[in-house]
């Protein structure tokens, strides 16, 4: 079995006269914690786009498994292992943490529109849901309408949305965005206890949970990579440091990669 789950070679996009994505190889290894940054403008949406078929490719080929998925739409895409957060951020405003998990949960089980059926009857998915309001910091507000859950909490109900696709490749796109400073810690700790056999490909722009959670980071800059390697390698990166970081905060996370 390949280490590569998720591989991206050659993949070019065009809008016109205007290339967004130019020549982009990328490959996410299994359990990877994989980091996509990039100043803004980089061209990282219009990759997850390419990645998540929401875009088609004007050339270039992607595989997930060694399956070739560069013409499969967002949802085959889906049920083959590939999930991501944005994809499925469609939170239904009347219903509750415990009712959302259990439709998801319901329909990958193959129960479909019987979910309150499933729901009474099927100890799988009842225990299922259970785990997932605990593993996502839920249970208290389980019985809450979502439309009046803290936006932080709104947040993980997304991504345990996405744990209950039981996903192989899990794009994070992200997760911290517009999440007022006191709710960032728990899905900062959400993500960093996130199974270790989800490879997960984070785009994200807060910089202290790009550098706590990858291993591996790739740099977008003008719809091409700039570079690839280690958080630390990518820190001490004099193109990196002058384009995105800047040098205090190329510093400091150097710092912290070698404390």
């Amino acid at each position: 079995m390949s280490d590569i789950v998720l591989s991206a070679r050659g993949l070019v996009k065009k809008f016109g006269g205007i290339t967004a994505t130019s020549n982009v190889t990328l490959d996410l290894q299994r359990g990877a914690r994989h980091a996509l940054i990039g100043p803004n403008g980089a061209g990282k949406t219009t990759l997850i786009n390419l990645l998540t078929g929401v875009l088609e490719p004007t050339a270039g080929r992607i595989t997930l498994e060694g399956r070739d998925i560069t013409g499969l739409a967002p949802h085959q895409r889906v049920r083959l292992g590939m999930v991501r957060t944005f994809q499925i951020n469609q939170l239904f405003p009347s219903m509750t943490p415990l009712q959302t998990l259990a439709l998801v949960v319901s329909q990958q089980r193959g129960f479909g529109a019987r979910v309150w059926q499933a729901m009474g009857r099927d100890r799988g998915v009842a225990a299922r849901c259970e785990q997932l309001l605990e593993q996502f910091r839920l249970a208290e507000v389980m019985e809450q309408r979502t439309e009046h859950l803290a936006y932080g909490k709104r947040r993980l109900l997304e991504i345990a949305i996405a744990l209950a696709c039981e996903p192989r490749v899990l794009l994070l796109d992200e997760p911290v965005a517009g999440v007022p400073a006191g709710e960032r810690e728990e899905i900062l700790q959400t993500v960093a206890a996130l199974p270790a056999d989800v490879s997960v490909l984070l785009i994200e722009h807060d910089m202290d949970l790009v550098f706590s959670f990858a291993r591996r980071m790739t740099v977008l800059v003008n719809g091409a990579v700039l570079t690839e390697g280690t958080p630390e390698e990518i820190a001490a990166d004099a193109r990196v440091r002058e384009v995105y970081l800047g040098s205090g905060e190329a510093q400091r996370h150097a710092e912290a990669a070698h404390a």
